[in-house]
């Protein structure tokens, strides 16, 4: 936005940020938010604390500090935050997608930058990586929470930690356990989703498929070719075999004949269930360049538990591009039985909303263009962040003359509107 509709739509962004007062104990604390949130609305071509100070006539160093050391509640802000989504944008169709972005940096000094895999760039780069949540519902979505990854050779390194102002207690966690906890930490303040989509990165990982699961969360994933499990769950016995030497083999186990899991790509190759069934065809959702018609299988299979052993069962939904019949997907999920197959495939390609997120905030708020060197403000930049786009999302919702045709996601209980279609 530039000056001339900042200014027309100062009224509805003061009422809007009025809603972080108590986030900020002193006034030209809370001037230097609205400083910022303004500096990333406009159109400045860097958003980074030294542009958006120039702009507004004030030194660069005092919003670095305002980020990096200033006494203000982050946390807080971010409750808020999603206080405001729940408040104003809840829907019954809601859905909470898991995805990471990674940002290119320079050095060696940014808090979690090494050289590993840069999903932005589709190669290995020097970059830091965070993991997020979305909220969607309806027309709506908006990134609710997000956090650092924070690689294993930093977290070993606590000297390294605390010159960045990386606290002790944050250490190396997998990417899936840091979407676990962003997750609970929704829920926590009242965020309810009826379901929550992936893709194969967090997918693959079985114990995080098992977490949503005791969570009693709906989840429709995608995961990778290699994962394994059965169409005919093996029969597991509590029988002790007894060897004549040594000791018996432990119990509970599968049964001796029992066949061994086998990948969902073997599944549909070589399992007559899969195999001999007939593709059939769904449009998912209109596109840019036009209807995504995917061909699409669906059986219900058994994967494998902590143990090795039999544990959930679950839809195994395998979709397949129509204009490139080499792409497949494979989506898993813990959906009642008689979940329709349209339901789940509008659920799985819900995942487009996050990346719409991560396009627009890089875009048009600054998600990448932060600067700096201290943990605490990458952290509140996030926050900001997201605290900008969630505006610029109401504006957007306010001045649309005519809302888009976007796909309606049916709630687990029943009710709301296919956008998926049958094709002839």
């Amino acid at each position: 936005m530039d000056v001339r509709q900042i200014r027309q739509l100062k009224p509805m962004l003061t009422r809007y940020l009025k809603q972080f007062d108590d986030c900020f104990a002193r006034r030209d604390t809370r001037a230097h938010f609205s400083t910022y949130v303004e500096g990333q609305l406009s159109n400045l071509s860097e958003k980074s604390c030294e542009p958006i100070a120039l702009a507004a006539g004030i030194p660069p160093r005092n919003l670095q500090e305002f980020l990096s050391t200033y006494k203000w509640e982050e946390d807080r802000t971010r409750d808020r935050l999603r206080e405001i989504v729940i408040r104003d944008h809840s829907g019954r169709n809601s859905v909470g997608v898991i995805d990471e972005t990674s940002d290119v940096k320079q050095g060696d000094k940014t808090p979690g930058v090494k050289r590993q895999w840069c999903g932005t760039l589709g190669k290995k780069e020097n970059c830091i990586v965070t993991v997020h949540l979305a909220y969607a519902a309806g027309d709506f979505h908006c990134l609710l929470d997000g956090d650092l990854f924070l690689p294993e050779d930093w977290s070993n390194d606590r000297a390294r930690c605390r010159a960045a102002g990386i606290p002790d207690d944050v250490v190396y966690r997998p990417k899936w356990k840091i979407a676990l906890e962003l997750f609970d930490r929704a829920k926590d303040n009242g965020v309810t989703f009826d379901w929550v989509t992936f893709d194969e990165g967090y997918g693959g990982k079985p114990e995080f498929m098992r977490e949503l699961e005791a969570r009693e969360q709906y989840f429709v994933g995608e995961v990778p070719r290699t994962f394994t499990g059965w169409i005919h769950e093996p029969r597991v016995t509590q029988r002790l075999f007894r060897r004549a030497r040594g000791r018996g083999r432990k119990t509970p186990r599968m049964v001796a004949s029992s066949r061994p899991a086998i990948s969902v790509e073997n599944m549909l190759k070589y399992s007559s269930e899969l195999r001999d069934q007939a593709w059939v065809r769904y449009r998912v959702k209109d596109g840019e360049k036009g209807p995504m018609v995917w061909e699409v299988k669906h059986v219900r299979i058994t994967v494998k538990d902590e143990k090795g052993l039999p544990g959930m069962r679950l839809h195994l939904v395998v979709a397949r591009n129509v204009l490139d019949p080499t792409e497949i997907k494979f989506f898993l999920s813990n959906a009642p039985a008689e979940t329709s197959v349209q339901t789940l495939l509008l659920v799985a390609f819900s995942r487009w909303r996050v990346e719409r997120c991560f396009e627009d905030q890089k875009q048009e708020v600054g998600l990448d263009q932060w600067e700096g060197r201290h943990w605490l403000g990458l952290k509140r930049h996030l926050i900001l962040t997201s605290v900008s786009y969630l505006f610029l999302t109401r504006v957007r919702e306010k001045l649309r003359e005519k809302k888009s045709r976007t796909d309606r996601v049916p709630s687990t209980q029943g009710g709301g509107t296919l956008g998926a279609e049958l094709v002839a």
